[in-house]
């Protein structure tokens, strides 16, 4: 548990440390922590990393207001911050048009009520909303960059939440935690690692156990070293395994295929069986062949028999 709470504050402080040097871009940041940060009808932003109430005081171009360190009810031993809101930031403004200021909203939003972890139950990134409406907006905002996420209450509260690796990585990508994402890679990395490793260990000791019990092993998938009878031959696979003769190998003797080696190796059997027949007569010869293989055996030009 520490060491995802380390993660997800290691995450924050980066985000907070990365201030966005467009205007209009940082003022979208400090509605979206204003927004998400306060509940209905409260006044004060509260946070539980120091770094974030700097980052909103600095927003606010408001030095004077102070950072009040508070006990949170919630949370047991935790300690949180807070910093009063000026009176333009108490409403909820409209949503925004432009996909940069969309962006910098889904990070003051992680900012404020964000976490994400990476424990051994898998990943996990949620969102834990004060009411309804603030859920509806944000759950709009991540639909917009992102993928939708899923939904559920907790303890009266809304909570918006990805469990997907790879959806996770693009929130986190889309707000601008690039260090979060290169640490989730490599647990990710490494995990795949481990699982790998498990599953042939296990396998391996499967098989021992088989071997031990005097079970075969399991089949395998291989190709058989048996010869088999060309397609299209008529004799059977029996015949042609003991005498390795029939019709295709003497067809393949009588007629040999093309070219200078071909007329090299054949050139006595050419001699003796004459020209080549046609296309049609060797069709017939093939067949009668197939028939009626000891004949053909019998007859085969160069033959001792013929």
């Amino acid at each position: 548990m520490g060491v995802n709470s380390s993660f997800s504050a290691d995450a924050k402080d980066a985000l907070a440390r990365d201030v966005p040097e467009a205007p209009h871009c940082r003022e979208a940041l400090l509605a979206s922590l204003a927004v998400y940060g306060c509940g209905t009808g409260a006044n004060a932003f509260v946070t539980h990393r120091n770094a974030v109430a700097r980052l909103f005081r600095s927003l606010a171009l408001d030095e004077r207001r102070s950072i009040v360190k508070v006990a949170d009810a919630r949370l047991m031993r935790a300690v949180g911050y807070r910093i009063d809101v000026p009176e333009r930031l108490r409403a909820i403004p409209p949503k925004p048009m432009h996909r940069c200021d969309r962006v910098m909203e889904i990070r003051g939003a992680f900012l404020a009520c964000g976490c994400v972890s990476a424990g051994r139950q898998g990943y996990h990134l949620e969102f834990v909303l004060r009411d309804r409406e603030r859920a509806e907006r944000l759950a709009w905002m991540l639909r917009a960059l992102a993928l939708p996420p899923k939904r559920m209450e907790r303890k009266h509260r809304d909570v918006l939440y990805y469990k997907d690796f790879e959806a996770i990585v693009d929130v986190l990508t889309i707000v601008g935690a690039h260090g979060a994402v290169l640490h989730l890679s490599d647990i990710h990395a490494l995990k795949e690692t481990k699982n790998r490793i498990h599953r042939l260990v296990n396998t391996e000791a499967a098989n021992l156990e088989r071997t031990a019990r005097g079970l075969p092993p399991p089949p395998r998938a291989e190709r058989s070293s048996t010869w088999r009878a060309p397609t299209g031959c008529a004799t059977s696979a029996r015949y042609c395994g003991r005498s390795r003769r029939c019709a295709w190998p003497i067809r393949r003797r009588i007629w040999p295929s093309s070219g200078a080696a071909a007329t090299r190796r054949s050139g006595n059997r050419r001699s003796a069986a004459g020209s080549r027949p046609s296309r049609a007569s060797r069709h017939a010869c093939s067949g009668a062949a197939r028939a009626e293989l000891p004949c053909a055996i019998e007859n085969e030009p160069g033959s001792s028999r013929a």
